[in-house]
């Protein structure tokens, strides 16, 4: 059967295709639907390329600017870049000095600082509170370094006593912990003497250990400066500081520019270390610390090394830089090499192997230039001769020295030498400041005692030339002192170390000239083998171990039995002897009993009591004009001594020396006093006691003089000669015909 059909307003069933309206907008947009995908990919590439134009332009924007601020900072130098970031704000020099060297070197430091245009800061240790402002250091990015002396027994300079003492405790308290100045920077340079073996550099060892216990950071290897001319590698401490301030200085540039570590140019292509900044920098850093902090300062100490050898810089690898396996063999045979190298030089040096080609001069650039300076006239490379305010004096008719009154040496005819510049003490009154090296054995080159004496005479005479024709100088003197009767080995120094002493003696007797040889007690070997001299002294400036320690501040370990020994020695000499004592106010006037027993053991023929002499401000000594005894207290230290000891009696004075002589009673003949010497006799004897052998002895009453009046002690004229021109403007309207 056929569908229905509908028709009129009836409905009738419809395709859904026949009921789309194609001319809807829908359908133009689903037709035209490629078109539209490809506007919208017009558009965003649009879109990108303009990000891309504005994004140049914000950087060429910005380069100009850059470049604007630069010629700005050219032109006024004034602007800063507050984006760029500062390694170092600046350096803090401080130091810790006893005599002034210290201090010289922080300034010298702080002038090469400078030249990099960093802040500089110098800080004496004294006036530095670490309590309250150490902690300070950690945070500043500032770079301290230490410059500090090791002073007696190994202990810090007075300046640095407290700084050390407060950094010793800190390093070892809980409270603080290893950690209390982590991120601060360090170097430190000591300075000492090598010839205290066990104290060498103690201070400055110390100080480099204790930081490095509170966590911080050293930038360069700890420098050790050296004043023993000897064993210096560099032969003097200021060649040791300058080494070490260029690699300070070379260490800083590095750490303004952010570099961690110092490149020693073994690095690995591509990995040097001194090329990492930003984040990676800061992990290598707190790796590296975190790492060192972790360690027990008891087990593994800070790395030691001197000035020449760096840590990590250098030859060797620091505590707090990575070693690679295979470069860990090459390390390690290089410090057995050096290990080997140095116990060789040990060994030679101990054995006495070194050849005299192979020794230093004692006379370093540095050491000649102070003592010429100060008028010394120098003799090869390790003798020196001076002329005496008092040889002076006498060419123009004046005063002589206290030996002058004591003796009878001519002081105008007196040639004032040593054929040894070093010594083996550092005595606080040392008139020559200490610019002399020190020693406790002869280790330089040796001259021949030859030509030692012929450019002494010849320069001595010289010396004596430039007074020709000067107002007030006696024509006769004058003639007189070009020839010379007398010579004091007292010069500086101590001259019984040169080992060719004896034969420098025999030269000085051949040629009619006395001697007169000081020693500072501390060689009684040599005192037992010495020959004849016409005076003997030995210096005795304390009478206690702990005293003697303080006041001459000697090298020997066994100081103090050297000294002893040094006075028994002297007991059996033949020939004159003599103790010279010098009073040092507040420091060794309090020891009468025990000067009284030294007396006893040592049985001189004299002693010379003298009030310390002091020569002006000086950073080699702490003394001032209050430790100078008034001439009135060293005639009552004298007399209070001389009641102690039976045997002795005051015979002289001279006054101007602020000096007085005790002789013992076998000099006085008849109530008479015959501390004077007949020097033409003693040349007789030891003319007759060089052709014997040595066979034919002579006493010391065999050439003894009478002592004149005026020199005698309580006399009106106090130690001055009546012939002396200022003795008789004094006394002009008094009646001298008596004297």
């Amino acid at each position: 059967m056929a569908a229905p059909k509908f028709s009129g307003s009836g409905h009738t069933a419809k395709d859904p295709l026949d009921t789309w309206d194609f001319s809807s907008p829908l359908t133009s947009l689903w037709i035209n639907r490629f078109y539209i995908y490809l506007g919208f990919a017009f558009g965003i590439s649009l879109w990108i390329c303009v990000q891309i134009v504005i994004k140049k332009q914000n950087k060429n924007s910005q380069e100009k600017s850059f470049s604007k601020a630069t010629r700005h900072l050219m032109t006024n130098g004034s602007l800063s870049l507050q984006k760029k970031e500062i390694f170092v704000s600046g350096v803090k020099i401080f130091y810790g000095s006893q005599t002034g060297t210290a201090k010289g070197f922080a300034k010298v430091l702080a002038e090469a600082v400078a030249s990099l245009n960093l802040p500089v800061e110098i800080i004496n240790l004294k006036e530095y509170d670490p309590d309250d402002h150490l902690l300070e250091e950690a945070t500043s990015k500032s770079v301290c370094a230490f410059l500090v002396a090791t002073y007696t027994d190994g202990r810090p300079t007075e300046s640095a006593e407290w700084f050390c003492k407060w950094l010793e405790e800190a390093s070892s308290d809980f409270r603080f912990g290893k950690t209390y100045l982590k991120g601060m920077r360090y170097a430190v340079f000591g300075l000492g003497n090598s010839a205290y073996v066990s104290h060498f550099n103690k201070v400055g060892k110390n100080v480099d250990k204790w930081l490095w216990m509170l966590g911080a950071h050293r930038v360069v290897a700890r420098g050790e400066g050296d004043c023993d001319v000897v064993r210096s590698k560099r032969g003097s401490i200021e060649a040791d500081f300058r080494a070490w301030r260029t690699k300070f200085i070379s260490r800083l540039r590095a750490l303004c520019k952010g570099e961690k570590k110092s490149c020693g140019g073994n690095c690995k292509k591509g990995k040097c270390e001194s090329n990492l900044h930003g984040s990676q920098q800061k992990d290598l850093a707190s790796h590296t610390q975190d790492e060192s902090h972790h360690r027990d300062p008891e087990e593994e100490e800070p790395c030691e090394s001197t000035s020449e050898e760096e840590c990590g810089a250098e030859d060797h690898q620091s505590l707090n830089s990575v070693v690679d396996v295979e470069d860990l063999g090459k390390i390690m045979d290089h410090m057995r090499k050096e290990k080997r190298e140095k116990e060789q030089q040990e060994e030679k040096r101990s054995l006495g192997k070194i050849e005299d080609d192979e020794r230093r001069a004692m006379i370093t650039p540095a050491l000649r230039e102070a003592l010429t300076k100060q008028g010394y006239q120098l003799i090869g490379s390790h003798s020196g001769v001076k002329l005496c305010r008092w040889t002076k004096s006498m060419l123009r008719g004046r005063g002589g020295c206290y030996k002058h009154t004591f003796y009878g040496i001519e002081s105008h005819r007196c040639m004032e030498t040593t054929p040894s510049l070093a010594c083996a003490n550092k005595c606080v009154f040392c008139w020559r400041h200490h610019t002399n090296p020190v020693g406790t054995e002869w280790r330089w080159k040796m001259d021949q005692p030859e030509m030692i004496l012929q450019e002494a005479i010849e320069n001595h005479q010289n010396m004596i030339k430039q007074f020709k024709g000067v107002p007030g100088v006696k024509a006769e003197r004058f003639e007189e002192g070009m020839k010379v009767k007398h010579c004091a080995l007292s010069l500086v120094g101590e001259p019984i170390m040169y080992p060719e002493i004896n034969k420098f003696l025999k030269l000085l007797h051949q040629c009619k000239i006395s001697s007169f040889l000081v020693t500072n007690a501390q060689f009684p070997v040599e005192i037992r083998n010495l020959k004849p001299v016409t005076q003997l002294y030995v210096s005795v400036d304390a009478s206690t171990k702990d005293s003697l320690k303080k006041i001459d501040r000697p090298l020997f370990k066994d100081f103090w039995e050297r000294f002893l020994d040094s006075l028994k020695a002297l007991a059996a000499k033949q020939q004159r002897t003599v103790y010279r004592l010098t009073l040092v106010k507040a420091w060794n006037v309090d020891e009468l009993q025990a000067y009284a027993e030294l007396v006893c053991l040592g049985n001189p023929d004299f002693i010379e009591v003298k009030g310390v002499t002091y020569c002006g401000e000086s950073s080699a000594s702490s003394l001032t004009m209050a430790n100078v005894p008034w001439h009135e207290e060293v005639v009552r230290f004298v007399r209070e001594l001389v009641d102690l000891i039976p045997d002795y009696e005051i015979a002289c004075e001279h006054e101007h020396s602020n000096c007085l002589l005790i002789a013992h009673k076998k000099f006085k003949i008849d109530r008479e006093w015959w501390t004077w010497i007949d020097y033409n006799r003693f040349q007789e004897l030891v003319q007759e006691y060089e052709n014997s052998g040595g066979s034919k002895t002579f006493s010391t009453k065999d050439y003894m003089a009478k002592t004149p009046h005026w020199a005698l002690f309580g006399a009106r004229e106090r130690g001055f000669d009546p012939k002396d021109k200022r003795y008789q403007r004094k006394n002009k309207s008094k009646d001298i015909s008596g004297c």
